[in-house]
Order: C-alpha cells, then structure tokens, then sequence
C-alpha cells in the first residue's frame, strides 16, 4: 500500500499534462501511486498517460468513456486509489519539489490527521511565480494537531480540493464525493474540514496552481455558473444531516454570500440574460440558510459595505445591490485620485525641496553611502564607510536604505528612508557620495560634490556598453541613462587590470579609475580563526564538518531560479562530512525555495553578509559568479559547476572563457561535482595550481588595505596610494577551520581544462 495516491484528472491540457506528472514522479520520497484520468478529453491527454502508465508501473491510466467533468472524473480515480493518503492535482498544476517528503514528516509529526492544509503558489503565465497572500493562516505554531473550532480561519482561504491531504481511511468512513458540475470542490472541502477529528497544517508551497493566459472554466462567461447554487444546497444538506455541525451554519452562510457576490461581480463570468436569475437564486438561497441570531466563527469582521450588499442580495433588492456596486466603484475610483492626486503634491513638493536644497551650501562633512538598490550595511560602501569613520572621525555619515534593512546599520551612521524629505536634503547637501550600484536618476551632483562608484564584482560576464548586442541580457537597459549616470562618477573603483580594461571600455566617462582592490575583502586579511569558528557555530556547521557555500548567479535567459543541483543526492553521495550553505541569487530573493530540509543543508539566501558566509566556509562550489573572484583572495578551494556553460555565453557573454584559466577544478554534472570532493581534486595541489595563477591575475590588490587606501585617496586627499600593495607571497589570509586530512588525488583528465 504507497503512502500517496495522488489522482490527476485531464481534459484539454495536452500542454501541461507531462509537467504536471513529472512534477509526481520525480519526487523524491516516490512511496505513491498516481492515477491519471483522461476524462474523454479530444487532444493527446489520454495517449499521453497511457505512455506514462508503459514505463512507470507506479502511473495508472483511466479513460472514462464520455467527457464528465473534473468531480465524476476525480470520483473515478478516488475509486481505484490504495494509498493512506489522497492527494488530488488539476492536469496543470505542479507539486513543487520535495513536496511529498514535507507532507510525509509533517503528517509523521502531526500524528497523521484526517486531512493537511498545505500552501500553493500562483504560478502565471508570464513566468511569475505568487505565493498565497493568506499563507501566514498556516503557521505551525501551537497544537500539531486540532479541530477545526481551534482554527476556524482555516475556512477563509481558497476552498479548493488541491491544497490538502486526506486520510483515505477518513474519506471513505465520511463517504465524501464529488458532485458533477462546476465548483465541485465546495461540497467537498467545507465537509471534509468539518468532519474531521484531526486537522493539520504545513506551512510550505506544495502546489504551483497554473494561471493560464486564457483563464479557467471558472473565469468563462457561461450560464454554467449557476451551478453555484446546487454545490451550495449540498453543502447545507449535509449540514443538516449532521446536528452537532449546525454551529457552522453562520460562518457557511456568510461564507456562501461571499462567494455569490464574488460571482456577481466578475465581468467574465455571467452572461448578461443569466445576471437576474443568478441574484434571485442567490437570494433565495440566502434566505433559505439563514442562521438568524448565529455568529460567524471567522475571526475577521466584514466591512460595513460588504454585510450591506449581502444584506441586499439577500433581500432581493438587486436594483439597489446595482446601486451600491456603482457608488461603490465611484468611491475607489475617487479614492485612488485622491491618492494619486495626493502622491502627485508630495512628490512635486519633494522636487520642489530638493532644488531648494542644492541651492544651500555643501556639507564637506558629510558622506552618504548605499549598496545594493537600498539594500542593508555590506559591501564595498560598507568597508569604505567603517573606514573613514575609523580614519576620519570628523566626518559624519549616512547609509540609504529601505526600513527593513535599518537594523544592519552601524550606530554611528544615520538612515534615510529613500524618497524622504531627509533623503534630497542629504544628496544635495552630502560632500560625498558613494555608491555599488546608482544613486536616484533625479540626482543632480553638484559642483563640489564627490561621487564614488565602488561597483560590486570582477566582471567575466559582460557589462554596459558590451551588451548592446544581448538583448536577452537587457531587456529594459537604458543605454543612454547608464552614460547620464557614469559622468557623475569621479572615481571608479576597481579590484584588479582585468576590471580597469573592462569598465574603462565598457562605460566610457571622464571618471578617475582607483585601481586599489575591494574594500569588502579586507576581512579575509583581518579575521581570525577564533572568529571563524564562532561564525560556524553561528551558522550552525558542525564541528570537524566541511563546509561547502554553493553560490550560483542568475541567468538572464531564464526568469526562474534554476535548480542546477540536486542538494538531497549531493548531500547523500558526498556522506556525512559536508555541510552545503546555500545562497541564491540576489535576483531571486522572493522566488520559493522549495528545496527538501536537510539537517546538513543551510539556506543562507538572507544573511547579510557574503563575506562571512565565505569565511565559515572550507571551499565555495559556483558556477559564473564574481563572488570566485572574492574567495579566490581567501586562498581556500574553489570549484566551479558549469553545466550550462554554452546557453550563459549565448545569452550574456563573457570577457574570457573561464574553462581555460578556472581557479580550481570545474564540473559539468552533479557526478562530476561530487567526484572532485569525494576524490579530494577540489583540495589537491593541481587545484592549488589553478588558485594561484588565478589569485595572482585578478587578486593582486586584495590585501587587506583596500578601504585605508580609498579613504586617504578620496576623503583625505593623500595622492600616493597608501599604505603600498603587500605582495602576494606575503599575505596571511584567515585560516578555515581545521579541515581533514587531503585525500590522494587520482587522475581524473575530464575535470581540469
């Protein structure tokens, strides 16, 4: 008997229908059977299940005889399923990876409940993905398990069949069906819950519900929409067959009118001859269900103007229902005048301000700082800025940022929130300004006023100017607007010749380039071992563990994350020794990171800072980062996974193929990866080899003076850069923490250039 029956019904989504099983079978706990049901749909729905079924035994195929709709059609598929559980999947939506293994050891710690309440995320056509703005009603606090009178917010989110597990054992006993026609899933889903002695709940994304360009069947304007009507009758029907429910028929009734109202209003639904009968029957419903006196259990109140327009459809007053809805549409449409009309003061009265303020004179004492698109304290900026504080106490200082970030801040530093008054004041006003990124578009620099451009990484990829032949890499850039920026800088930073030869050509201006090193990587000649290992402890790394950080970049030829690697089987074949830090990509800070938990697994996405990350760490594993660069001034192990290494320099570009000059050993699969750790490659002296020819061509200023020599060149007026570039053989970075013994390294041709 498997664990999982997930039932798949079909009917015209011939394009979605593989994804949807590949997303079942790859799974990684595969205990479950998927029974895919072709409900007589006329496009390759069935012929693709039926080879499914050839070369998986877990699939089953079902082929109903005539087209019955999504409930018979789950019914045929409930009726052939054996799992403990159930776990129904629309043919074009998706379970999200590792799913499966988070339903079965939240079902273990919960002590398998009748039914679980999982998360889903909209995935859309555009390639957006959205997760469930009510998603923080599954918070796992509290009772592992609980009736639903303990959580009765459970009741106001999306009432579909897709995002729960049942026991199949409770199903059966409740003897809950689907009904034909459309929104089958109310007659089932407030009954289930109901029931249910035991409720759970999963705070995760288990499903990627699919918004279709073209829309459902729910979004299409048809007389099948007063189908509502029965769902609803058979929802109170069984109510009333079930006494010691009858408490629920106030949330129902208010939930019910809800959902009418919410049909009445879509444009795309009801046909303009069915609008009159639907209000009636809505309004004969509600007067027939009507708890009078009863209480709703949903914690949240309604507004004023929506208990009125359940009032009046139930009253039948569809004529004042028209009434309100038309004043109610006036009123926001007034309301967002008067917002934007409200932004428009604001915003003129800022303009305003800040021509005010440039006419007043510079503060020679003042230096604003920002990182990353107003982002926290890190950086370059960051280095800088401690820096001039330790060198040049006269000076004050400021960091841009948004309100989240305000808590990484130095005391000794002022916030400003952008676009506030304090924010124009301070870029009119600052004698310096310094940046990674840009500052505001509307920034006038005024005579006087120094800019620092300190940039962010060694670029392999291509920049600026080079990539206006890769329009699959710059999609919005503005050119001219980049020009327009650069000739504000006074001073580029740079890390290295390599970085020196590319901005110079690649955004051309009149700026002073400061060829010093990065700033940021002064704490790798700084740090000790001590604070290495309270970093690791920090991070949670085990001790005597080797740490991997697995820092992949983006790809602008894909608006998803990628998933390159699979961290359950790298962490399986690499044993129990590695520890994988995981950090995605800046681009990808609100994608769902749907990896499995792993107690060697650590998601450092959000930490703020990279250059911790890359002292706790024993070696980093990337692929087209500038963070190599970085780490390479560690002088610890690199190895580089590029396995996609032809659709990145299509798409991008790069300054130089970093197969003939990689600072360590490079892995074009998952296999290779982990035979360069498990053979002991990624530490061998040929990869020391490629470390040190690397960390001399792109690492000669990093030396752990990089912020002294910026702030006694640019804040101070020292000309000569001071102090002088220590040389490479006499540099100590910090130590990683004691690692195991190297490994005798074989010969492996395939993973060296």
């Amino acid at each position: 008997m498997p664990r999982f029956s997930v039932i798949v019904p079909a009917y015209k989504v011939q394009a979605y229908l593989q994804e949807s099983l590949d997303s079942v079978l790859t799974q990684s706990y595969p205990d479950l059977e998927l029974i895919a049901v072709d409900d007589a749909s006329p496009d390759a729905c069935g012929s693709i299940i039926d080879e499914y079924a050839a070369r998986d035994p877990r699939v089953t195929a079902v082929h109903l005889a005539h087209n019955l709709g999504l409930g018979p059609a789950r019914n045929a598929g409930l009726a052939r399923a054996t799992g403990d559980y159930l776990i129904f999947l629309d043919g074009d939506d998706t379970l999200a990876p590792g799913a499966l293994q988070a339903l079965t050891d939240r079902l273990k710690a919960t002590g398998s409940p009748d039914v679980l309440v999982y998360d889903y995320a909209r995935a859309y056509w555009s390639g957006d993905v959205v997760r469930n703005r009510l998603s923080h009603r599954l918070s796992e606090e509290g009772p592992a398990s609980f009736r639903l009178a303990d959580r009765p917010a459970l009741l106001a989110m999306l009432m579909v069949v897709w995002n729960k597990a049942y026991r199949r054992e409770y199903v059966e006993r409740e003897g809950l069906t689907f009904p034909p026609g459309l929104y089958e899933d109310t007659p089932w889903t407030y009954p289930a819950l109901l029931a249910a002695e035991s409720v759970a709940v999963l705070d995760r994304v288990c499903v990627h519900y699919r918004q279709r360009r073209t829309g459902s069947i729910l979004t299409t304007r048809t007389a099948r929409h007063l189908e509502i009507f029965d769902q609803y009758d058979r929802v109170f029907g069984y109510l009333a067959g079930r006494p010691e429910l009858e408490r629920w028929r106030s949330t129902l009734h208010r939930r019910m009118a809800e959902h009418f109202c919410a049909v009445h209003a879509d444009p795309r639904r009801l046909p303009r001859d069915s609008r009159a009968e639907f209000f009636a029957r809505a309004s004969a419903l509600l007067r027939r269900y009507r708890a009078p006196g009863g209480r709703s259990s949903l914690p949240l109140s309604l507004s004023r103007t929506d208990r009125v327009r359940h009032a009046l459809m139930r009253l039948g007053a569809r004529r004042c229902y028209r009434l309100l809805s038309v004043l109610r549409s006036a009123g926001l449409v007034l309301g967002w005048a008067a917002s934007a009309l409200g932004r428009g003061l604001r915003e003129s009265w800022l303009r305003l301000h800040y021509r005010v303020q440039r006419l007043l004179p510079l503060r020679p004492e003042l230096a604003v700082f920002s990182a990353y698109w107003h982002g926290g304290y890190a950086c370059n900026p960051a280095a800088i800025e401690a820096k001039l504080r330790e060198l040049a106490p006269r000076m004050r200082t400021a960091w841009i940022c948004d309100p989240a970030h305000a808590a990484t801040l130095p005391r000794e530093t002022v916030a400003l929130r952008p676009g506030s008054a304090a924010y124009w004041s301070a870029l009119a006003r600052a004698g310096y300004l310094v940046t990674n990124v840009n500052f505001d578009r509307a920034l006038v620099k005024r005579h006087g006023q120094v800019l620092l451009q300190t940039q962010h990484g060694t670029p392999l990829k291509r920049v600026g100017l080079d990539l206006q032949d890769r329009p699959a890499a710059t999609p919005t850039t503005d050119f001219a607007g980049l020009l327009r920026g650069a000739d504000q800088w006074d001073y580029l930073l740079s890390g290295n010749r390599h970085s020196t030869l590319v901005w110079e050509k690649a955004v051309p201006s009149s700026y002073t380039t400061l060829e010093y090193g990065y700033p940021r990587n002064d704490v790798f000649h700084r740090a000790t071992r001590t604070q290495v290992l309270e970093l690791r402890e920090r991070l949670g790394v085990p001790a005597g563990s080797t740490a991997i950080l697995y820092a992949p970049t983006h790809r602008d030829y894909r608006r998803s994350r990628p998933d390159h690697l699979d961290f359950e089987r790298l962490l399986r074949d690499l044993g129990p020794r590695y520890t994988l830090l995981v950090r995605t990509h800046l681009t990808y800070a609100d994608a769902d990171r749907s990896w499995e938990p792993h107690p060697r697994l650590v998601d450092v996405s959000s930490h703020p800072s990279v250059e911790e990350l890359c002292l706790a760490s024993d070696a980093l594993v990337t692929d087209y980062s500038s963070l190599m660069f970085d780490y390479a001034a560690l002088d610890r192990p690199i190895v580089i996974h590029a396995d996609d290494w032809e659709a990145y320099e299509a798409a991008r570009g790069t300054y130089f193929d970093l197969r003939s000059c990689p600072p360590g050993a490079i892995a074009r699969t998952q296999d290779e990866l982990v035979d360069i750790f498990t053979t002991g490659h990624w530490q061998g002296s040929r990869s020391a080899q490629l470390r040190s020819a690397f960390r001399a061509r792109f690492c000669s200023y990093d030396d752990g003076h990089a912020a002294e020599r910026v702030v006694r060149r640019v804040f101070l007026g020292q000309t000569a850069p001071t102090p002088p570039v220590t040389p490479l053989p006499d540099r100590t970075p910090a130590p990683s923490a004691p690692a195991p013994a190297p490994v005798p390294e074989p010969t492996l041709a395939h993973v060296w250039p």
